[in-house]
Formats: C-alpha cells, structure tokens, sequence
C-alpha cells in the first residue's frame, strides 16, 4: 500500500539571525574564496591561495562570497530541525551534521520484504549512476524500535552500503515522524514487524533545501541522477 507524493516541505523558523555586517557601513563584505576546480572535498572552499589537499590541483578562484555566519541557514532547510539520531555505526548526530553535501533520502525499515528491498535496490542504482563520492546517501528507519544502530550496521553489511557515502538513522518515534513529515512520506504499522508507506526517495542540496522527489519502485531514476549531478557541479 503506497500513499500519493506531495511535494511538501514544512517550512521551519528562522533558528538564527542573518550574519552580522562586517563593516561598519553595515553591507556584507566580499572575500576572494579559491575551491579545488575537481570538487575532490565536495563544496570546500579556502579564503587563501593553495593546493587541493586530495589531488594537489591548484586551487581554482571561484565567484566571490558573502561573508556569512556559520550558522545561517535558508528557513526551509531540513538543517534547522533539532532531532538527535544515531548512525549505523552508533555514532549521535543532528542532520546539520550533514550539512555541506547533496543529500539523497530514503525511509525505509530492515525486516520490510516487499517494496524497501526496491527502494535499496533504487538507492544503489542512483549511486552507481551518479558515481560521486561528495554525495550522502541517507536511509531513516521508520521502526526505530527495531532497526537499532547494531541491526542498521548488520544491514548496511549485508547490502553492501557500508563505505562513508551511506549512513543509516535510528531517531525516536516522535523525531522519525517528524521527519517523515518534512518529506511527505506517509507511513503506518500494520503488525508488529510490518509497516505500510510511500515508496519516496528525496534529494536535498548542501543546505538541505528540497531539490527533488521521486516516487515508485523500479522507476527511470534519469531525472534524479541530473538533478544531483547538477548540485554537485554547482
């Protein structure tokens, strides 16, 4: 049983004010701001002259910057939510712990023997695809209950998702479906160990504003691949 994709994204409050002004005309100031022209870190920038750390590439200057405060966040930004998870390898985070990459989502639950084994599938595709390694690939357990960080680890595993470009989340129930909310995915226990929901998978970019969803199981992911390729070369 799928439910229909909405589009949603709940909009969220400001968490801080804008950046100060850094001079005292009160207009932001402009910073040379080099990056490797091979993005070997993802969006990593330097305020200096230098060489990549990865491929010792000259560091390329890029469009000058704003200067903003590290925390500023656009409102609608997954980031500014406040829920605590914890990873596969049992390790406590905030998705602002994700803030910096193209992020590719998925709420799934291990023992699910019908669509999510499709929707892993579709996540291995879409990153063999999209072949980059700036790029997260995020599966939300929708049975936190069950999929403990142990079974989460056991089942990236046994998937063959266990590099640094996947991460799995267990969060609590209230958080989970908070989540599943921003994302509009639509979920509900059936028995003890099964669950109905959509079949979504969801991209955000660096600063985890929505870019793209995508429903179904098995579908032609082409649309998806561009639209993350695209974050990434941005």
């Amino acid at each position: 049983m799928t439910y229909p994709v909405r589009i949603v994204l709940f909009f969220f409050p400001l968490m801080l004010m804008l950046g100060a002004c850094q001079n005292s005309s009160s207009e932001s100031q402009e910073a040379a701001v080099y990056q490797c022209p091979m993005k070997c870190e993802g969006e990593k920038t330097s305020s200096s002259e230098g060489t990549c750390a990865v491929c010792k590439m000259d560091l390329k200057r890029i469009e000058s910057a704003p200067v903003l405060e590290t925390g500023e966040l656009p409102d609608e930004s997954i980031f500014n939510l406040t829920s605590k998870w914890k990873t596969q390898n049992n390790e406590s985070i905030e998705l602002t712990d994700l803030r910096g990459n193209p992020l590719v989502v998925v709420m799934i639950y291990t023992t699910c023997k019908a669509a999510c084994p499709r929707l892993v599938a579709d996540m291995r595709n879409i990153h063999d695809k999209v072949n980059n390694p700036t790029v997260r690939y995020i599966l939300v357990s929708i049975d936190p209950e069950n999929d403990t960080p142990e079974r989460l680890k056991a089942f990236a595993i046994e998937n063959q998702m266990d590099s640094n470009e996947w991460t799995f989340l267990q969060g609590s129930i209230d958080d989970v479906r908070e989540f599943s909310n921003v994302l509009a995915v639509k979920y509900k226990q059936i028995s003890p160990l099964d669950f109905s929901h959509s079949n979504i998978i969801t991209v955000f970019d660096n600063q985890g504003v929505l870019a793209h969803q995508q429903e179904g199981l098995g579908v032609d992911h082409s649309t998806l691949v561009a639209q993350v390729k695209k974050l990434v070369s941005n």
